[in-house]
């Protein structure tokens, strides 16, 4: 009836023929509808959630036929067992499963109801008689009304005890008590004594030993043991494990290996000074058995006299006391001989002005000192002979002590001083030096240790540098002092590559200035094939990229790339930087070019003079030259006395001073180094996809254009070796060729003529299709719908809890204004009474 209440659904286009349902809706006569549908239903159940009005039969296979009865009751049992086990209540920490102890619950034990008598010693204590807890507890209420025997029970009931005539009857019971227990004791241990000693005179009857031949007979071979338990006996003997110290820190080993050092260095020096161990220590003087050591004092006093002079304190010379105290062991003994004979002129002055003592035993007094001074002068002469020997037996210690190296070394700061440290000594001798120049100077004994050992590193890579350039160099030495030089590289990784890249970019530069002035390059000395070596020991090489290695890796291909063979120096150094190559990339596998091709240039200058082919010759290398037959040897008698011989560096150096047939031993061993550098790159690319391709001119080369008839026997097995290499790889990949079919026409189909439908409307498609999308539009209906009906249920919800709150909120408050009303009416009413007492 209310023209607000409804609502109009209005429609932009009036269509015709179409029904409308819904064109006028009542929004208030649909929600009053709602609140009583959800009063009658949601409401009643949120009031009946907790009220149960049905009985379930929970007990464990009440009705299952299958189990039998004792089966149910063990289930039963165990589950009410565990039922009780788990707490019910987590902050009730005492509710804990009963504990018992031979059957007796432990909190009842706990309670201590047994007393103990300590007049008791039977197993009777313990206990107390009721009379005597009567007595002490009860009041004696209940001793007064006790009953007696039946033949004074009329007597007694007229006159009662006193209370101490019943504790002194109580006194004399348990004094009987106790008697009778003393002798139940005593007639006890009478009788198990006397068990015991017929126990004895029957059992001599009994165990007799029989005879040795008897029991021989009687023995029965005792088992053999068991692995088992002879495994057992093994780990009963096994030492238990006992706890280990802790790992010490490398702080604390660098300070312990310091202080062993240093102790080392002061003994080296004392023995070097000739001091002798055992006269430090003091020797106890000789004292005769029959000194009665009327003159020890036990501590010397140092006091001295306070005096004042015009006001001021007097204190006396020191330097004169100083002066003493630095006097040597004979001016003591000087000094100890004054002081006797001064004592003893001070005696001979006392005994002549007193008249009681006699002249006869300063005489013997004196002559006894005079034997004392005697001996002590022999005793001198002794000690003077004494120490002429220690120094003649200390002689060669010092030499020896002198000769011995230093145990402590400070840092050099310069490279003359690091090299004048080490000129002149062994092998062993400088690593010593460096080890404990190392271990003196660790950076964590010290603030500047650390940059201290970075410049060491430098000062030992010049030295390395400085033995490889000489006329015949050091190379064993050089060899041992790459572990001083690794280990340093890794305790200081950045000063290290610091000084490798310098030394890299120096000849890099070099080199660029050389070719700028000659227009060629040569082959650096043989100190920086030594560098390009260690690098390769300090740094990984097989990285894809290294601040060390990388540069290393392209200084060593631009020098297989720029620099000119002219002598066969230069070959060598080109073949140790090839094995240097192979060497880096032995892990990671990474292609080189010039590798391969400074390789095939090898080849190619051991063959004789003719124009190249099948294969191409890439710089520095070239076709025809003066030295395009550096390595060819024609000499028949050198061929056959050739023999297979390693290439040290060192030969380098020494290849001016060399005969004609050991130059040409040297080129076939050059050659032999090439077939087995050829082998070494085929084992080592075989993966690649390109391998025949890249190896395809050393191939044509070897099958070719080598001589093999014409070398040893050796040169040829090496020769095959590297060929078999390269033939015996198999290709990974087919190459791309074009399909030779004749390509397929594709299929032709009828067109599909499809309606032009208008817009708007849904497009029409098979029945199952028209069913399916009807489905998933009813679901979403029905999903939005069950979400609208859930969110006005919870508010429904939410507002009846509210108006349940206010309820009792509104209660709560009216009762609270009823007390305050009657409290302020009792007030009142008590005012009024008290006003009128004051009145009356």
């Amino acid at each position: 009836s209310n023209p607000f209440e409804v609502k109009v659904n209005r429609q932009k286009f009036d269509i015709l023929g179409r029904k409308t349902k819904n064109d006028v809706g009542l929004p208030g006569v649909s929600r009053s509808k709602a609140i009583k549908k959800r009063t009658h239903t949601l409401l009643k159940e949120y009031k009946e959630r907790e009220k149960t009005n049905v009985f379930k039969d929970k007990r464990f296979g009440e009705y299952n036929t299958k189990i039998t009865p004792e089966e149910k009751m063990i289930r039963r049992f165990a589950l009410e067992r565990q039922q009780n086990y788990g707490k019910k209540n987590i902050y009730n920490l005492n509710e804990d499963e009963e504990l018992t102890h031979y059957g007796q619950s432990l909190a009842e034990i706990e309670k201590l109801n047994d007393i103990v008598d300590s007049d008791s010693d039977t197993e009777e204590k313990g206990t107390l008689s009721a009379e005597l807890t009567a007595a002490h507890f009860g009041g004696g209420g209940g001793l007064l009304r006790k009953k007696v025997s039946s033949g004074q029970q009329d007597e007694e009931e007229e006159k009662p005890k006193s209370r101490k005539e019943l504790i002194e009857e109580m006194i004399a019971k348990s004094k009987q008590e106790k008697q009778e227990r003393q002798t139940r004791r005593e007639s006890a241990l009478e009788l198990t004594e006397k068990l015991d000693n017929d126990w004895k005179e029957i059992q001599a009857l009994i165990a007799r030993k029989p005879p040795k031949s008897e029991r021989k007979d009687r023995e029965v071979e005792k088992p053999k043991p068991d692995e088992y338990d002879m495994i057992v006996r093994e780990l009963g003997f096994e030492m238990k494990a006992k706890p280990s110290e802790r790992m010490k820190t490398e702080e604390e080993l660098a300070r312990e290996e310091q202080a062993r050092l240093q102790k080392l260095e002061a003994d080296r020096l004392r023995r070097m000074r000739g001091i002798d161990e055992q006269a430090d220590k003091k020797k106890p003087s000789h004292v005769s058995a029959d000194d009665l050591a009327d003159g020890f004092i036990l501590d010397k006093d140092d006091r001295r006299l306070l005096s004042y002079k015009d006001g001021k304190i007097n204190i006396e010379n020191e330097e004169e006391e100083k002066e003493e105290e630095e006097e040597d062991e004979e001016g003591e003994k000087e000094d100890n001989e004054n002081e006797e004979e001064s004592e003893v002129e001070s005696a001979t002055e006392d005994e002549e002005v007193d008249a009681a003592d006699s002249h006869s035993d300063l005489e013997s007094d004196l002559e006894s000192e005079e034997e004392a001074s005697g001996n002590k002068e022999e005793k001198k002469h002794m000690t003077n002979k004494n120490e002429s020997q220690n120094v003649e037996e200390l002689d060669p210690k010092r030499e020896a002590a002198k000769s011995e190296l230093p145990y402590t070394f400070a840092v050099p700061e310069s490279y003359e001083t690091f090299k004048s440290l080490l000129a002149g000594r062994t092998i062993e001798q400088q690593l010593i030096i460096l080890e404990r120049i190392q271990k003196c100077n660790h950076p964590s004994l010290a603030v500047g240790n650390k940059a201290k050992l970075e410049k060491l590193f430098g000062f030992l890579l010049e030295y390395i540098g400085e033995l490889a350039t000489l006329d015949v160099p050091e190379l064993r030495t050089i060899d041992k002092l790459v572990l001083p030089l690794y280990s340093l590289c890794q305790m200081f990784p950045e000063a290290a590559s610091d000084s490798i890249k310098f030394i890299l970019r120096d000849a890099a530069h070099d080199m660029e200035e050389i070719i700028e002035v000659k227009g060629r390059a040569t082959f650096p000395g043989l100190d920086m094939l030594i560098y390009l070596k260690i690098t390769s020991l300090l740094f990984p090489t097989s990285d894809f990229w290294h601040p060390v290695v990388t540069p290393a890796f392209m200084y060593m291909s631009q020098l297989l790339t720029k620099c000119r063979i002219t002598t066969l120096q230069d070959v060598i150094k080109g073949l140790f930087i090839c094995c240097l190559f192979l060497e880096y990339v032995s892990l990671s596998r990474r292609f080189v070019p010039e590798l391969i091709n400074f390789l095939l240039g090898i080849l190619h200058i051991s063959l004789p003079k003719k124009q190249a082919q099948g294969y191409t010759v890439v710089h520095p290398f070239t076709t025809v030259g003066k030295n395009s037959e550096l390595l060819l040897v024609c000499d028949k008698e050198d061929l056959e006395s050739w023999q297979k011989q390693n290439l040290p560096l060192s030969i380098v150096t020494r290849l001016k001073e060399t005969s004609k047939t050991e130059m040409n031993h040297i080129r076939l061993s050059c050659l032999a180094l090439c077939f087995d550098l050829i082998k070494k790159c085929a084992a080592l690319y075989e993966s690649l996809p390109s391998f025949h391709e890249i190896m395809h001119p050393v191939r044509i080369l070897l099958t070719q254009h080598v001589p093999v008839n014409e070398y040893p026997e050796k040169m040829q097995e090496w020769y095959h070796s590297a060929l078999k290499e390269l033939e015996n790889k198999v290709k990974h990949y087919t190459p791309l060729i074009c399909e030779k079919k004749k390509p397929v026409p594709l299929k032709q189909y009828t067109p599909k003529i499809v309606k032009v439908l208008e817009f708007g409307r849904k497009q029409a498609g098979s029945k199952k299709e028209q069913e399916r999308k009807q489905l998933i539009q009813r679901h979403k209906r029905e999903l939005k719908g069950a979400i609208r009906e859930i969110r006005k249920d919870n508010q429904f919800l939410a507002r009846m809890q509210l108006s349940e709150i206010m309820e009792r909120d509104s209660a709560r408050k009216r009762k609270v204004k009823e007390l305050l009303g009657s409290l302020a009416t009792q007030e009142g009413e008590w005012k009024a009474m008290k006003r009128k007492k004051w009145k009356n």
